[in-house]
């Protein structure tokens, strides 16, 4: 079993940054890619961004060039560097976690962990 902890969200303006925090307990085994998605009432989940254990990371065409991950494996936590936010950015982030490596497309059916998810919110 994995467990996953979002916070860092919240209100912020357009142009602005947020860093999105993970902690991860567990199997580690089964953390060997970590992931964010975000998801809009309504809406499917999207994958944002991926890092695995050989540190490969993957981006969704949409926010590539203004997100960053980085996984910390001392402190067992993902990060997600937000800049530059849009309102379209708006929506609920989840931490997502399983075994194996990233893959360019980052679909929510390769994840088997998820957290609660923490909210962004980009007003214009």
């Amino acid at each position: 079993q994995v467990q996953l902890v979002e916070s860092g969200g919240g209100s912020v303006p357009a142009g602005g940054s947020l860093t999105l925090s993970c902690v991860a307990s567990g199997n580690a085994y089964a953390r060997g890619k970590m992931a964010w998605f975000r998801q809009v009432p309504g809406n499917e989940r999207e994958g944002v961004a991926c890092v695995d254990n050989e540190e490969r990371t993957f981006y969704g065409a949409s926010v590539e060039g203004r997100f960053t991950v980085h996984k910390d494996r001392a402190k067992n936590t993902l990060y997600l560097q937000i800049n530059a936010l849009k309102p379209e950015d708006t929506a609920m982030y989840y931490c997502a976690a399983d075994s194996g490596y990233c893959s360019s497309a980052l679909r929510e059916r390769e994840f088997t962990y998820w957290g609660q998810g923490t909210q962004v919110t980009v007003s214009s």
